[in-house]
């Protein structure tokens, strides 16, 4: 039995990524994930890795960009307004087809932004913060643990779909200190890999890295592209179910708010209500699948989120095909508290709350 140790949720991270073969790091301090960057700089010379603190988050991502494609597991992390800035960088990644890992502790507000937990930057993080047709596959942990068993495997899924990978996780989780369970170290080979740009001897034929969509009209690779998204979303789906099999409002949440919506679950059926929870662990691709497995004494959904609007509510209509009604109770700034999220369900309930609109 693997033993406990008592983490941070950011140094979880950085540990996941250490213990799955990550040798080159590269970032830029930003609240609230400057442990990753920290702890980074501390480990990585034991592993023979290295570590760039960047001079910007651009540059960061721009060297994130060249090793993963010399076939190293690479790893940036950022938050808010620093992952913003690197979202050209990311574009460029996705087009390569390169399994770089990239963290985004979120953090609170529009542009600036707070420097303490949020969960705003959803929108940003599903739909493509860059330009074109991609997608990143991401990842919401929940817990210390999961901080540390996501980053892990992150590098392998980005390899197996030649794409980047993004861990999501709001400023809360990263701060979070808990007992956490660390996965099993895996030997990696930076060789391994026949697109990787490596020296050749002469006479043979170089190995280059390339936008795959250079040429314009190339349809073989746009083809290949879409049949790449869609096999990712039918393969990558995860979730959590809680006690839906009869719930009658089903809340909707990831992060720090499924911690407080699994207790809200529990005071709301303490009292009567028949609560049930869907905890998104793949954000894209959101586990649809999950909501459609719903059976039909359900009455509604409630997407609970820290941010202004309920950004999860374009995909919760999606999910459900229109057929239910979706509300949200967000919190912005603060971590949802579970007595408001039973109070806001009851009214639901009672039939005195609008349906939200997608904004």
């Amino acid at each position: 039995m693997l033993a406990k140790i008592l983490m941070k949720g950011n140094e979880a991270v950085a540990e996941g990524a250490l213990r799955a073969g990550c040798r080159f790091y590269a970032g830029y301090p930003i609240t609230p994930q400057n442990e990753i960057l920290e702890y980074m700089a501390k480990h990585m010379p034991k592993h023979g890795g290295a570590v760039m603190q960047a001079e910007s988050e651009i540059a960061g991502v721009s060297m994130l960009w060249g090793a993963s494609a010399a076939g190293a597991r690479a790893m940036t992390s950022s938050s808010g307004p620093g992952f913003s800035l690197m979202q050209e960088g990311v574009a460029y990644i996705a087009s390569y087809e390169l399994p770089a890992v990239f963290v985004n502790i979120m953090r609170y507000g529009v542009g600036g932004g707070d420097i303490t937990q949020g969960q705003d930057s959803y929108l940003q993080a599903v739909k493509g913060g860059g330009n074109g047709d991609y997608r990143l596959i991401v990842l919401a942990p929940n817990s210390v643990t999961e901080c540390a068993a996501f980053t892990c495997e992150a590098f392998e899924l980005g390899e197996t779909y030649q794409n980047p990978v993004l861990i999501l996780a709001d400023g809360a989780i990263g701060q979070m200190v808990e007992s956490c369970i660390l996965p099993e170290p895996v030997t990696y080979d930076i060789d391994r890999h026949s697109w990787a740009v490596k020296g050749r001897p002469p006479g043979e034929e170089k190995r280059k890295a390339t936008n795959k969509n250079w040429y314009i009209g190339d349809r073989a690779w746009e083809q290949k592209t879409r049949e790449k998204l869609l096999r990712m979303k039918h393969e990558l789906q995860r979730w959590e179910s809680y006690n839906t099999e009869d719930a009658e409002l089903v809340l909707a949440a990831y992060g720090v708010s499924s911690r407080v919506c699994k207790q809200a679950v529990r005071e709301g059926r303490a009292k009567g209500l028949k609560l049930g929870l869907i905890r998104a662990i793949s954000l894209w691709p959101y586990p649809q699948s999950a909501f459609r497995m719903l059976g039909p004494q359900v009455r509604g959904l409630l997407s609970v989120e820290m941010s202004i609007m309920p950004q999860m509510a374009q995909d919760l209509y999606t999910s459900v095909e229109h057929k239910l009604p979706v509300y949200g109770h967000c919190t912005a700034i603060d971590v949802p508290v579970a007595a408001d999220i039973v109070k806001r369900a009851e009214e639901i309930l009672a039939g005195i709350a609008e349906p939200e609109e997608v904004l």
